[in-house]
């Protein structure tokens, strides 16, 4: 999986730093990037984290470590099958 961090600068109003995320997102997304999560730091800068959209994380069943069955199917869909 692909990640990419992105840095916005000082911007100290929430409404103007959501409508900055907010297009940086959408600009992100034209490109085939999602938002995962973001974090304000104390200087009033923002770290967007996006992955790359469509990554086989995505197709992954969710389970516990325990289940033989869902990890076959993770094995089919990584190609790891026997």
């Amino acid at each position: 999986m692909t990640y990419k961090t992105i840095v916005i600068d000082n911007v100290a109003k929430a409404k103007k730093m959501a409508a900055a995320v907010e297009k940086k997102a959408n600009e992100m997304a034209q490109n085939g990037w999602e938002l995962v999560t973001f974090s304000v730091t104390t200087s009033a800068k923002a770290i967007l984290v996006f992955r790359m959209q469509g990554s086989i994380q995505d197709e992954l069943p969710l389970c516990s470590e325990k289940e033989t069955v869902c990890q076959n199917e993770v094995d089919e869909i990584t190609g790891e099958a026997e």
